[in-house]
């Protein structure tokens, strides 16, 4: 049994007085229904189960009226056994995105009250991707209750998840967070396993039938056959969701990303798509592979400065697998052995900057990074304690020419202070943090000011009244 973190947000879901009927929304086998499902049992006296793709007949509770009554009687009626107890009863809507009527009826039970619904759907961002835009659009508009449902993004495995299921406690974890926020070195022998837990990530991802897979087997080829499998199934939702004329163009896309990555400018080109390749052809299949959850574009930045978003350059950017483990199944087989050993030559920079990308990707963070035509590049910019800071992920040890440019010029760049990740421990040169690749889970900016300051409105007020 995996442990996941979106188990603690569940709970205090549960607890709080005001919910809303909540919406997970997350790449194909990313564990939604499991966790949901046991988290039901767990804290409900009463579970309704119905998954809308592998039970189409389920759909007809929700044709017609969808008060919550009614919907209640259909679904007695279609599911024998099935018991509605006021407060102790939780309703799951798995694959919503097949029955618009039910993600539409959510707002009927926020407000009735009487049951928690929780509704799942893998491809949330993508249903009607067929249809016209203005058809799609307005389907989206009938069907999703606006104010009325709480929405939750769910991944794969992050690292933190990972060690978990590897056996690794809370005590040896929260040592090298303190190592991470104290800048000390982390024990030899912590730091040697911590690398060798995260070779073996590389390989793996955080699907879960592929994390079960490597814990149960630790066989390579089993690994790979499974998350091959899944791949396919990935493609076969191109094939179903997407529009005939776009199909392909999807898939091309997505096929693509291991030779974008092997540039030495990683900037998503449409022409190692397709020779001749173009924006207007293929930029829906970018946005398509990224509402399904299946990548993540990382956008080049005008400046080096804060809001990333509000400097972001929209066509421009790079694009990375949300799972490490989905890049690598891409890949020729025997590139996770080539991993293991230390092999790989020019491709390990790409892998080792898709894994900060899938860091970032799964503690809710958009990405950036900074590239000039004069070849001045900086892998990714975050927010870090309230500031613009630089990543750098190094494999091998070297000096970051276009990061000591960036720093040496603040005056024209803004940025004070950077972190490089590689193989080797913690340590600081200067303003430069320098921090094992298995850290990099660790770099979320916290909001340390949280709270408004307090001061006399009505002083305030008073005093601006008199100024007119």
């Amino acid at each position: 049994m995996l442990k996941r973190k979106i188990e603690t947000y569940l709970a205090d879901w549960k607890k709080a007085e005001d919910r809303k009927p909540l919406v997970i929304k997350g790449i194909r086998q990313c564990g939604k229904t499991y966790i949901v499902q046991k988290f039901a049992r767990e804290n409900y006296e009463n579970v309704v189960y119905m998954n809308f793709i592998l039970e189409p007949d389920k759909k007809s509770a929700f044709t017609g009226n969808i008060d919550v009554d009614t919907v209640i009687l259909n679904l007695s009626a279609l599911i024998p056994g099935s018991r509605f107890i006021d407060g102790k009863t939780c309703i799951i809507l798995d694959e919503i995105q097949e029955c618009k009527e039910a993600r539409t009826a959510l707002k009927s039970f926020h407000i009735d009250g009487r049951f928690d619904v929780i509704a799942t759907g893998s491809l949330l961002g993508v249903k009607g991707y067929g249809k016209s835009k203005k058809n799609h659009e307005e389907e989206g508009q009938d069907s999703v209750p606006v104010g009325y449902e709480t929405v939750i993004d769910m991944y794969p495995l992050d690292f933190e998840e990972f060690l978990w299921a590897n056996g690794i406690n809370d005590t040896v974890i929260d040592s090298v967070k303190s190592s991470f926020e104290n800048e000390t070195a982390v024990p030899d022998g912590i730091h040697k396993a911590m690398m060798e837990l995260l070779y073996r990530y590389v390989i793996v991802g955080g699907l879960p039938e592929v994390v079960n897979c490597f814990l149960q087997t630790k066989n390579i080829e089993l690994i790979y056959k499974v998350q091959r499998n899944l791949i396919a199934e990935y493609e076969e939702d191109m094939v179903k969701y997407a529009d005939d004329a776009d199909k392909p163009n999807i898939r091309e896309c997505f096929e693509s990303i291991p030779k974008q990555l092997a540039k030495e400018n990683k900037k998503f080109q449409y022409s190692v798509v397709k020779k001749g390749g173009r924006a207007s052809q293929y930029i829906g299949s970018i946005q398509w592979l990224e509402d399904a959850g299946i990548v993540q574009r990382c956008y080049n930045t005008s400046i080096t400065e804060l809001p990333l978003d509000g400097n972001a350059i929209k066509e421009c950017f790079k694009v990375y697998t949300t799972d490490i483990g989905i890049l690598m199944a891409m890949l020729d087989y025997g590139t996770q052995a080539d991993i293991l050993k230390g092999n790989l030559l020019g491709y390990k920079g790409a892998i080792f900057e898709n894994l900060m990308a899938d860091f970032l990707c799964k503690s809710g963070q958009k990405l950036y990074y900074f590239h000039k035509e004069s070849g001045l590049e900086l892998d990714f910019l975050v927010r870090f304690k309230g500031e613009c800071v630089i990543l750098e992920v190094k494999v091998k040890a070297g000096k970051a020419k276009s990061m000591a440019t960036v720093l040496k010029n603040k005056n024209v760049y803004h940025v004070n202070c950077a972190i490089k990740l590689g193989q080797y421990n913690v340590g600081r040169e200067g303003n430069v943090l320098t921090i094992p690749l298995y850290m990099g889970f660790l770099i979320q900016d916290k909001l340390t000011d949280s709270i408004i300051p307090e001061i006399d409105l009505s002083a305030l007020v008073s005093n601006i009244n008199k100024e007119f």
